[in-house]
């Protein structure tokens, strides 16, 4: 730093010029994108049997000609077909059309098309992506039922009690669930003085998390609060997996599926329009089990009340009357990794052909293997939510639909892959979409459900962009005339900041949601807040009469500290809203850390940069206009 009197060299190398364009450059090439309105669209994709080519691009173009319905272009898009219309309405009638034309073969899903230029979009450029407050669609939250899921585990476990005690040939009376979540085995007094320490070493072998506690012939199986915990968790986990892959079934551009507290789920799907059919897939429950078929008269065990305890009565769906299946599941939905609906080639019905995982092949081939000739059932099976009014006030439930859907004897061996049949062409089609996601751990709930319309969406973005270019424009007409020149170089370097928030978001994929633009705006603010400090500080330096030069170094080496000081905490702060927030807070936090960033390098480098490339060439500065 020059002494008091002397005038400092402002200097400022070529280098952080070059830097400074360079930025200046990538940050106008990757906003560019934003400025190209995207065009309502129709995507469509190919299912099994499907092909995406010339050919259905020609008969797309003669049905919705046909239908009286204008395009803007329809073109092929990596594995897809994406017809582009000129308004919101076109875009729901030409859906209608073509869904009703192209046949099951096919998928239409409603979509955005990008109008960016090829040139632009080879680069990476794309715009930056609209949330569900901008851009439309819908919100869902939705309530895991977490004692569906244990108690599910509580059924496999005492399954698994009975089926360890019949491999170890020890014999029991009965094995029951308790309310407290423990099992109760007692043995039969015919099984031996040691059977119960023989039980005990068999069932720890087979499952040794869990508790076990011997009174006499009586063992007590608890599940520690550990794998309780354990179990709630993993089911909103595996739910939120599978909600994924369900979304990825509608074509859902940048959907927002995260846990809200303990037991719900957020879903946001921005741009989705056709709301009936994402809640039918999201919420779904439909599965399939897998039983072996008890021998006896199901009618006649009803009306004697004797029913075998390995039995439990189901209707057949065909009205064929009830039917006792073993309560022991072969193969459930949880084993199923992949579907396919298809056509039964003998008789020429719907059918689902399933593939099982290796523990649900083997399970398959074990019991096909030694029932050959023997009837299994396939049973279907869906959670209906019900709503209803108790002392005015509506109270949420559900009830469980079970229905024997197939009953065939077992002609051969099989394993990993087979068909089931008995389903209609609509249910065979959702179900291996369902079966293909993965199954729920647990039943999931609506608690929540909120519409963004289109046109909604549209005024948001404009109330935004309204309130982040008046925010520049007060702040760039007060600064211009309380700083003068300086308050030139502070407009400037606020411009350069927004220009590299909206460029980083855009490249980045980021999300800007409502409150994004609060961010955007205090964006705006923290840079205006750093160019205050370097401005006042030059003020301070000229008051006590140091020259022009060594004013303007002086006040930006003297302010920089305290600058990043500032801005430290603030990062902090983002970050942690980051980290914690969901939905909202993410947007606004997101956009908060990108523009701190973005604030430190215009005030501190861009302005200096301006400042010098101003004031650095005069060799006798007598005055600076601030």
């Amino acid at each position: 730093m020059a002494p008091r009197g002397t005038q400092a060299m402002l200097e400022f190398p070529r280098w952080k010029y070059v830097v400074i364009l360079i930025v200046l450059a990538l940050s106008a090439l990757y906003a560019l994108p934003n400025i190209y309105q995207k065009d309502p669209a129709l995507q469509i994709t190919a299912n099994r049997g499907g092909q995406i080519d010339d050919a259905l691009r020609d008969r797309v173009l003669a049905d919705l000609k046909t239908a009286g319905i204008t395009t803007i272009g329809v073109e092929k898009e990596g594995e897809s077909l994406i017809v582009r219309l000129p308004d919101l309405k076109a875009q729901s009638a030409a859906s209608d059309v073509l869904r009703d034309t192209v046949g099951e073969k096919y998928t239409v899903a409603l979509n955005l098309a990008s109008t960016v230029p090829d040139w632009l979009a080879k680069l990476g450029g794309r715009p930056m992506v609209l949330g569900l407050d901008l851009q439309g669609g819908v919100h869902f939250v939705l309530q895991v039922d977490q004692k569906a899921a244990l108690d599910k585990r509580l059924d496999a476990y005492t399954e698994d009690v009975r089926s360890t005690l019949r491999d170890a040939r020890i014999a029991y009376q009965s094995v029951e669930r308790r309310a407290d979540n423990s099992i109760v085995a007692n043995l039969s007094p015919s099984a031996g003085d040691d059977a119960a320490q023989r039980a005990r070493t068999a069932l720890v072998k087979a499952q040794p998390t869990l508790g076990y506690d011997v009174s006499g012939n009586r063992i007590t199986v608890t599940v520690p609060d550990t794998e309780i915990a354990q179990i709630s968790n993993g089911a909103i986990e595996q739910n939120i997996n599978t909600l994924r892959n369900r979304v990825n079934q509608l074509g859902v551009a940048e959907p927002i599926i995260q846990r809200q507290g303990a037991d719900r789920v957020v879903v946001q799907l921005p741009g989705v329009q056709d709301t009936a059919e994402a809640k039918r897939m999201i919420g779904a429950t439909a599965t399939l089990e897998y039983r072996a078929v008890v021998e006896g008269n199901a009618q006649d065990a009803i009306t004697a009340g004797r029913i075998p305890p390995e039995a439990k009565v189901y209707q057949r769906r065909d009205g064929g009357g009830p039917i006792l299946l073993n309560k022991r599941v072969i193969v459930t939905g949880d084993q199923m990794v992949g579907a396919q609906a298809v056509t039964d080639s003998n008789s020429g019905s719907p059918a689902v052909s399933v593939t099982l995982n290796n523990v649900g092949g083997q399970r398959m081939f074990d019991f096909t293997s030694a029932n050959v000739n023997k009837p299994m059932a396939v049973v279907y099976t869906e959670r209906v939510p019900t709503v209803t009014v108790v002392d005015g006030q509506e109270v949420r439930g559900f009830k469980v639909n079970e229905e024997v859907i197939s009953v065939a004897n077992i002609n051969g061996v099989f394993g990993k892959n087979f068909q089931t049949t008995g389903l209609q062409k609509k249910e065979a089609e959702d179900l291996a979409k369902l079966l293909k996601s993965g199954s729920l751990a647990a039943p999931m709930d609506f608690v929540e459900e909120r519409v963004v319309g289109p046109s909604l969406g549209a005024e948001n973005v404009k109330n935004g962009m309204r309130a982040v270019v008046f925010a520049f424009l007060f702040t760039l007409v007060f600064f211009s005339v309380y700083y003068r020149m300086f308050g030139v170089i502070t407009s400037i370097a606020m411009l350069f900041n927004l220009l590299i928030v909206v460029a980083v978001m855009s490249l980045f994929g980021a999300t800007m949601t409502l409150p994004g633009f609060a961010g955007l705006a205090l964006s705006v603010g923290l840079s205006v807040d750093a160019n205050v400090l370097i401005n006042e500080r030059i003020r301070e330096e000229l008051r006590a009469g140091v020259p022009g030069k060594t004013a303007i170094v002086t006040g930006y080496e003297r302010a920089s500290g305290t600058i990043l000081d500032a801005n430290l905490t603030g990062l902090i702060v983002g970050v942690a809203l980051f980290a914690f927030g969901t939905g909202p807070l993410k947007g606004f936090a997101l956009t908060m850390i990108i523009g701190i960033f973005a604030s430190m390098f215009t005030a501190i480098t861009v302005s200096r940069a301006l400042a010098t490339l101003i004031y650095g060439r005069r060799k006798k500065l007598q005055n600076v206009a601030i």
